[in-house]
C-alpha cells in the first residue's frame, strides 16, 4: 500500500513538474534579447535572471541538497544565486539558448532522481519548488507587461473576456456582513508555504466586506474626485509617496468603459488606503479576507479553495495566465466563496491591512530568507493570488507581501468596514 502511494505521489510530482514548466517556457517564446536581458523596474530582476534562478534553484535543492552531487554549472552561481549580485548587475545574461538548455539540464537530472528519491523525507520540498518556479513564472509575466508598458506597447488591446453578469454602473456596490466568531486560519497541507503554518484558531468581530473586487468603474470616481491630489486621503507616508512619484491613475490602467466591471490593477498599498478613505470604508486584515474566502459558518469549517476543495480551474478563477489579462469581477459565479464573496481568488491580489510577519509557532523552512526576513513589520500582506498565478500558489491561505510603494504587480483591492 505505502509503495503504491509514493508511486502515486511520484507520478503527481512528475507531471506538475512538467506542466508548471510548459507554462514558464510558453512566456518566453520569440523573447528578443532585449527584453530578456534589460530591467524593466529596478525593483525586479530581468525575466532571464528569472529563468537561471530557476534552475539554479532546482539545482542547489534537488541535485545538491538532496542528491548529494557536485555544484551543478559553477560558472552560474553568483549571476543566478539569490544573494550573488545586486538586481542592478543582473543583466549581463548568456543567451536565451544557453539559459533554456541550462533549464533543460538540470531538469534532466531532476527527473532522473525523482524515479528514486525518498518522497517520505522529501515531498514538502518537492511542492516548495513547484511554488518557487510558479512565483517567479508570475514575476516573468508582469516584467514583462512593464516592457510593454515602457515602449507604450498596445498591450491593452485584448480580446476582453465577456460575462453574462454586469454589475449596476455606479460606485457603491454591496457589502457582507460577517458575524463575530472563530474561524480556522492558515494551512497545514504537505503543499503549505512556512508563512502559512500552523493553523490557529482566531476570533473576530461582526465586520462587513465588499462582495467584489474594487472596480474600475468605482476607483474612476476617485480619481474624478481628485483623489490624487487631496492630502486628506493619504497617510503621512502615502502623501510622501506621492509627492516623491506624482501619479495620477494606477499603474495598468485602461480608460475605457469596457473595463469598467473589471477589477483594478497596479495600484500600491497608499492608494488602496486612500481609496477606502475616500468611500468611508478601509482595508481588510488579513484574517478578515481569509475568514471571508474560506470558512463556512454552516458547517463550522474551511475549505482550501472559496468555492470549496475542487482544484482551480477555467470556471472557477481567473489564473495560470489562461486569458491573459483581468476579467470582470462577475465572471466568475461558481467561484464565489460560502460567504457569498466574488474573485477571491485570482485576477488580481489583493492588499491588506495587516503587516507580514510568523503565526504563533512559526518554523522557517526551508531556510531562513525564504519569509522571516521579511517579518519586519515593512511590509504588507496581499491574499487571493492574479491572473497570471499558477494553480498550485492559489489557495485562500496563501500569503504574498510586498512594500507598500510597489504598485507592478498585479494588485488591486477589496474594502471592508
Amino acid at each position: 500500500m505505502q509503495s503504491r502511494l509514493l508511486q502515486t505521489c511520484r507520478v503527481s510530482l512528475y507531471n506538475t513538474l512538467r506542466e508548471c514548466r510548459q507554462r514558464t517556457l510558453e512566456l518566453v517564446t520569440d523573447i528578443n534579447s532585449e527584453t530578456l536581458c534589460q530591467q524593466a523596474h529596478p525593483d525586479f530582476s530581468p525575466v532571464g535572471w528569472h529563468l537561471g534562478h530557476i534552475a539554479y534553484t532546482e539545482a542547489y535543492w534537488i541535485l545538491e541538497h538532496c542528491a548529494g552531487l557536485p555544484p551543478q554549472f559553477p560558472q552560474y552561481h553568483q549571476l543566478f544565486a539569490a544573494n550573488g549580485l545586486p538586481k542592478s548587475q543582473r543583466q549581463h545574461l548568456p543567451p536565451i539558448e544557453e539559459i533554456l538548455d541550462y533549464l533543460a539540464i538540470i531538469r534532466k537530472q531532476v527527473l532522473t532522481y525523482l524515479e528514486t528519491a525518498p518522497l517520505q523525507q522529501q515531498e514538502r520540498l518537492w511542492r516548495w519548488l513547484i511554488q518557487h518556479e510558479s512565483q517567479h513564472s508570475e514575476t516573468i509575466t508582469f516584467v514583462l507587461q512593464l516592457h510593454s508598458l515602457n515602449k507604450k506597447s498596445s498591450y491593452t488591446r485584448l480580446n476582453l473576456f465577456s460575462s453574462s453578469l454586469s454589475l449596476p454602473h455606479h460606485k457603491s456596490f454591496p457589502m457582507l456582513e460577517i458575524s463575530a466568531g472563530e474561524f480556522e486560519m492558515g494551512n497545514g497541507n504537505i503543499d503549505a508555504q512556512d508563512n502559512e503554518r500552523p493553523v490557529h484558531r482566531i476570533y473576530l468581530n461582526t465586520y462587513s466586506i465588499d462582495v467584489y473586487p474594487v472596480t474600475c468603474l468605482q476607483y474612476r470616481e476617485f480619481i474624478a474626485a481628485g483623489g490624487y491630489q487631496k492630502q486628506e486621503f493619504w497617510t503621512k507616508e502615502g502623501w510622501e509617496w506621492l509627492q516623491q512619484n506624482p501619479v495620477s491613475h494606477p499603474l495598468f490602467w485602461i480608460e475605457s468603459p469596457e473595463w469598467d466591471n473589471h477589477p483594478v490593477c497596479g495600484v500600491n498599498w497608499y492608494e488602496a488606503e486612500a481609496y477606502a478613505k475616500f468611500v468611508g470604508k478601509r482595508l481588510p486584515t488579513e484574517a478578515e479576507w481569509e475568514k471571508a474566502g474560506s470558512w463556512n459558518q454552516q458547517l463550522g469549517k474551511k475549505s482550501l479553495y472559496p468555492w470549496g476543495e475542487t482544484e482551480p480551474n477555467s470556471k472557477l478563477c481567473n489564473h495560470n495566465t489562461l486569458v491573459g489579462h483581468t476579467t470582470p469581477v462577475t465572471a466568475y459565479p461558481a467561484g464565489k466563496s460560502a460567504y457569498g464573496c466574488w474573485d477571491m481568488l485570482g485576477n488580481v491580489w489583493e492588499w491588506t491591512s495587516s503587516c507580514f510577519t510568523g503565526y504563533e509557532g512559526f518554523e522557517f523552512y526551508p531556510y531562513q530568507g525564504y519569509s522571516q526576513v521579511y517579518f519586519d513589520h515593512k511590509h504588507k500582506v496581499l491574499k487571493g493570488g492574479s491572473w497570471a498565478t499558477r494553480p498550485w500558489g492559489l489557495r485562500s491561505s496563501f500569503r504574498n507581501w510586498y512594500h507598500p510603494w510597489v504598485r507592478q504587480i498585479l494588485a488591486g483591492f477589496r474594502c471592508a468596514k
